[in-house]
């Protein structure tokens, strides 16, 4: 996998070792509204996940890529998902683990690396998001990058009694 390099961060592939940073991000209930999870990994689980991570986009429609810095330290995580060749489009996510990590362009500089191989080098025409629309640090993120809101997914995601409306965000390849 191409090593994608910006000045702060890169973006690499997940190793082996990234277990146990997988296994706190993932079982971290803060953000399971984010990634729609409802129930707590096993290490066992994320071990077999982390055993096929090596297979191609084309293949499993995911790419999944670890955001370190320039220590080698893994901060967070970038998606591309429901990879569409056929009509040249992909979703977009991205988590960074802690909040101490966030609001330093940590997600800038990886999501415009991201960006720049998805449309240079999957040749995609659109990428997308779905973001909560209480989730000013990520609208903010996205609409920086040039992605625009295209609508807005009416009580989409439900937070214990309450339900949240959730902004669609598109960034087309111009």
């Amino acid at each position: 996998m191409l090593i994608l390099k910006g000045k702060h961060i890169y973006l690499r592939a997940l190793e082996p070792e990234d277990l146990e940073f997988l296994y706190e991000l993932e079982n971290n209930t803060a953000i399971w509204e984010i990634s729609g999870t409802k129930t707590p990994y096993a290490r066992h689980v994320l071990r077999t996940y982390l055993d096929n991570a090596f297979k191609d986009i084309y293949e499993v429609k995911q790419l999944r890529l670890g955001i370190c810095n320039n220590e080698n330290r893994l901060l967070g995580l970038i998606d591309l998902f429901d990879f569409d060749p056929g009509h040249m489009r992909a979703g977009v996510g991205i988590v960074i683990l802690e909040s101490e990590d966030r609001n330093h362009g940590i997600g800038t500089e990886a999501l415009t690396l991201l960006l720049d191989y998805a449309f240079a080098t999957l040749n995609l025409h659109q990428v997308y998001a779905n973001v909560g629309k209480d989730n000013e640090g990520s609208l903010h993120l996205f609409t920086k990058l040039g992605f625009e809101q295209i609508g807005i997914k009416k009580d989409w995601i439900r937070r214990g009694k309450e339900f949240k409306d959730e902004v669609m965000l598109q960034k087309i390849n111009s």
